[in-house]
């Protein structure tokens, strides 16, 4: 079994009824066990430009799962999950349904074309690092290190509900 860290976030429709969805479709999935499941927070929507305030907010937290699948695999089953919940991608970082975005696979770095690991921009998100700190206060990621060494050098708006 590996364990992997799966951040999520949502900002259009009904924000928790999606994101519970999304939960109960993970952990339903098979050679997927959910492990934990972070408190929400709210966030400002982030888009390519900056933050942007005129835009609707983000329910985000963490999910920490095991998993027989190879991280690949279970990028697969994310975005099956995504899809189904309404997921469309006409937009870098725009506004969505549900966002599913694989974090940390066992510590794992890898870089293809489909996929890396860690997540390239997690180190530099309270939304994705105060979350997983929830979960699990001893985390690291890969070649950046301790989970709450990085949230401590972070500044972005994060409030849990």
């Amino acid at each position: 079994m590996s364990r992997a860290v799966v951040a999520f976030g949502a900002n259009l429709g009904d924000r928790e009824a999606t994101i519970d969805a999304a939960v109960r479709a993970l952990a339903d999935a098979a050679g997927v066990e959910l492990i934990a499941v972070s408190p929400l927070y709210e966030t400002p929507a982030l888009k390519t430009t900056g933050v942007d305030h005129d835009a609707p907010g983000y329910l985000n937290g963490v999910l920490v799962v095991e998993t027989v699948l190879d991280p690949h695999a279970l990028l697969d089953v994310l975005q099956r999950i995504e899809h189904e919940q309404g997921r469309v991608r006409a937009e870098r970082w725009g506004d969505r349904t549900l966002d599913l975005d694989l974090i940390d696979f066992d510590g794992l770095e890898l870089a293809d074309e489909r996929l890396e690991l860690p997540h390239p921009r997690a180190w530099q998100r309270a939304f994705v690092l105060q979350p997983w700190l929830d979960v699990d206060p001893d985390a690291v990621l890969a070649g950046r290190g301790p989970v709450s060494a990085l949230r401590a050098e972070t500044s972005d708006e994060v409030v849990r509900r």
